[in-house]
C-alpha cells in the first residue's frame, strides 16, 4: 500500500474516533504515529503540541499536517491533513441537517452526558504521558506548578503564558 495512502487511513481513523477535541486525541494520535507506524518518535510528538499550541489550528490538523510532512513530504502533508478532516467534515454537514430537530432528545442529552466523563478521562491521560516526559527535573516541576498557579489565580490569556514560559526556559535551561 502507498505510503500516502497509509497517512490517509491512519489520520481518517484518528479523525473518525477523535471525540472531545485535541487533548482528548493526543492519546489515539501518540498510538497511531509514535507507536504503531513509527513515523516520528516520542520527543517529536511532544514538540508537536507545543508548536500546536503556539500555532493557530486544532491539534489533529497540526500533527496531520506535521508528521505527514515528515513522512512525504507536501503530498504527505495534504493527505495526512486530508485524513484527519474527511470523517468531520461529513459529520457536521449531516448533523447540522438534524441538529435542531434532535437537540432536546433524551437519548442524545443523556449519550452526550454520558460521554463527558470519558472525555475527561482522555485529557487526564495526556496529561499524564506528557507530564512524564515533561517533567524532568526539579526546575521543570516549579515552572510548571508556577504556570499552573499563574493561570488559575490570574487568568493571564494563554500566549502571555507562552512567553513566561518560555523565558523561564531560556533563564533555567540556556
Amino acid at each position: 500500500m502507498s505510503l500516502l495512502i497509509k497517512l490517509f487511513l491512519c489520520f481518517l481513523k484518528i479523525g473518525a474516533f477523535g471525540f472531545g477535541g485535541g487533548y482528548a486525541m493526543l492519546p489515539l494520535i501518540e498510538r497511531e504515529i509514535v507507536t504503531n507506524h513509527h513515523w516520528i518518535n516520542y520527543k517529536e510528538f511532544i514538540d508537536i503540541i507545543g508548536i500546536s499550541q503556539m500555532t493557530p489550528g486544532p491539534i489533529a490538523i497540526n500533527s496531520a499536517t506535521f508528521v505527514g510532512y515528515k513522512v512525504s513530504g507536501f503530498w504527505g502533508s495534504l493527505c495526512a491533513t486530508i485524513g484527519v478532516v474527511t470523517i468531520s467534515f461529513i459529520l457536521v454537514s449531516i448533523a447540522t441537517h438534524y441538529i435542531l430537530k434532535f437537540k432536546e432528545s433524551v437519548l442524545i442529552k443523556s449519550t452526550l452526558m454520558g460521554m463527558r466523563p470519558a472525555l475527561i478521562g482522555l485529557i487526564i491521560c495526556a496529561f499524564l504521558s506528557l507530564a512524564k516526559e515533561s517533567y524532568h527535573d526539579a526546575k521543570s516541576i516549579i515552572m510548571g506548578i508556577f504556570i499552573m498557579v499563574l493561570l488559575l489565580s490570574k487568568k493571564i490569556h494563554p500566549i502571555l503564558i507562552i512567553v513566561i514560559a518560555g523565558v523561564l526556559g531560556i533563564i533555567f535551561y540556556r
